[in-house]
């Protein structure tokens, strides 16, 4: 029987792949809410499929992610989000066969292969994300990134330390929105951590360092 972990900390997400993967019968589906129980897990399933959405979990980088997957070598790993940067898929596709790619806005029928695969110990790359690798190359510049005062204000409460829901209270906000202003972040800095965030706008002085306590 196959196990699969869900580690994304997104609701909705989780529900729907908990009833894609009953449809396929004969699995065990657990969930993980950040790195340290996702660790947990794995250690007492070490050939379970992760399916991870990496922009909303709590790895500091791709190395942080890369390690993890090395230590549990039977592991597979779906990488279900909404954006990933062109360097980051570049890093995980080509350093390890175990990381299958499918975004959340990809076709259902993506979804579904992609976790069938991953039964099998097989990835699937979706058609996009497969597009993004090929059509990018290593040496290419970032784009200059423009943060509105907003989002400024956000990058600061993630370098403290802050979840989305802490953020969310002190704004007033919904956690979709502050959801869809970390989306807006990454995209702009293209990065897809907050750890990178926090590294990037200071190293392009989009923020005094001084504020931050990394």
């Amino acid at each position: 029987m196959a196990t699969y972990i869900l580690a994304d900390n997104q609701e909705l997400t989780r529900s729907a792949l908990e009833g894609i993967i009953e449809q396929q019968g004969g699995a065990e589906v657990l969930r993980a809410v950040g790195k340290s129980e996702l660790v947990q897990k794995l250690t007492a399933h070490g050939d379970a499929i992760v399916v991870l959405d990496y922009t909303l979990f709590d790895f500091e980088d791709v190395e942080q992610l890369l390690i993890v997957s090395e230590r549990f070598e039977l592991s597979q790993w779906v990488l279900l989000s909404d954006e990933l940067t062109p360097p980051f898929l570049r890093k995980v596709v080509y350093s390890s066969h175990r990381f299958g790619v499918v975004f959340k806005d990809s076709p259902l029928a993506d979804v579904r292969e992609a976790l069938r695969l991953a039964a099998r110990g097989e990835r699937f790359i979706c058609r996009r994300a497969m597009e993004v690798i090929l059509a990018s190359t290593p040496h290419e510049e970032k784009r200059s990134a423009v943060l509105t005062s907003t989002e400024v204000e956000i990058v600061l409460a993630i370098a403290q330390g802050k979840t989305t829901k802490e953020i969310a209270t002190e704004r007033f906000s919904s956690v979709h929105t502050i959801i869809t202003h970390r989306k807006n972040i990454f995209r702009k800095l293209e990065v897809n951590s907050a750890r990178e965030v926090v590294k990037y706008a200071i190293r392009a002085g989009l923020v005094d360092s001084s504020e931050f306590y990394i």
